[in-house]
């Protein structure tokens, strides 16, 4: 699975820089020099990373062949993407990277299948988006231990302990 590090923005001057908006948790392993990113589209890529920088509070890039502005404004837009697989684990045991989390089917306690994750929203709290087997329709659990008191990443499952009605609501569009 790839994964979405970064946008490329605007050209940053004339020697070929652009501003990249970070969208890791970690831009200091992902953007290092003579790294080498995917990019969507790929046709535009595989982006080896010549020159890294801050200014201002952003983060300033230089590719390898990107030589001027004209070359950089070209890129403007492009996703810069690596591989889940090159993503080190979590050291805590109690967290989860979202690709790891995606696609786990979610029982209930009792064993019963509910479907599958989804997705992971990040707002006030971490939610899970589980799309429920029977029906289809989606449901929204809070990632909190006593909603999820088991995750099992190497076994596909996440287990949910939920309280009466949640996962009772059905989609009425």
């Amino acid at each position: 699975m790839r994964l979405v590090v970064g946008r490329i923005g605007r050209a940053h001057g004339i020697r070929g820089e652009v501003a990249v908006e970070v969208r890791t948790d970690d831009p200091n392993a992902r953007f290092t020099v003579g790294a080498e990113l995917q990019t969507d589209p790929a046709d535009v890529g595989p982006l080896k990373l010549a020159a890294v920088r801050r200014h201002s509070g952003k983060l300033l890039i230089r590719f390898e062949g990107t030589a001027d502005r004209d070359a950089a404004e070209a890129l403007r837009g492009t996703l810069l993407l690596v591989d889940s697989a090159d993503i080190a684990p979590l050291d805590d045991p109690d967290e989860f990277h979202d690709h790891e989390l995606i696609g786990l089917t979610a029982v209930t306690t009792g064993g019963e299948t509910v479907g599958s994750v989804d997705d992971v929203l990040h707002h006030a709290q971490d939610v899970l988006v589980i799309t429920a087997e029977a029906g289809g329709h989606e449901v929204l659990v809070p990632f909190v231990a006593a909603l999820v008191p088991e995750v099992d990443v190497a076994g596909g499952r996440i287990v949910l302990d939920p309280p009466p009605g949640l996962l009772d609501l059905q989609n009425t569009d």
